[in-house]
């Protein structure tokens, strides 16, 4: 009867574990998210520098729809600025999901569109992974690529 009981312990305390994990964010965390991938829209818009470094980790990476790949803060500030001086236009990011991989990181996945001097629209998707340092979120990477279907 031990044996039994423990069994069933045992089961229940790992399916717990299993799938106890939750992968909404709560809304300080979706507000605090958000606020992030506004900072980075933002500080995209302006050129500003300053505000880029402050909400991107010192290792991030960034992968563009051209197929460049930036590594680093640097590469990554530096590509961005180019990128917004050489396709000027108002950047728009719609954020569509957020999932949570544990309390500390963040995968969101937006709507990205740039809406160009000429009046067209570049319609494209970003993928952003956030992460918490000491408290306080950060992008450590970008995936932005064009959808084969719009």
């Amino acid at each position: 009867m031990k044996n039994i009981f423990l069994l069933l312990l045992v089961n229940l305390t790992g399916t717990l574990f299993l799938y106890g994990q939750e992968n909404t964010p709560d809304d300080h965390q979706r507000k605090a998210i958000t606020s992030v991938i506004d900072q980075y829209a933002e500080a995209r818009e302006k050129s500003d520098t300053v505000l880029l470094k402050s909400i991107l980790t010192i290792d991030v990476d960034q992968l563009v729809s051209t197929g460049e790949w930036r590594i680093g803060i640097a590469a990554s500030v530096q590509g961005m600025l180019k990128s917004a001086a050489n396709s000027p236009g108002t950047r728009t990011l719609r954020i569509e999901n957020i999932r949570m991989f544990n309390p500390t990181t963040a995968i969101v996945d937006c709507r990205y569109e740039i809406q160009n001097a000429d009046g067209t629209t570049r319609k494209m998707w970003s993928t952003f992974l956030l992460v918490a340092e000491k408290k306080i979120w950060k992008i450590s990477a970008i995936r932005n690529m064009m959808p084969a279907i719009p």
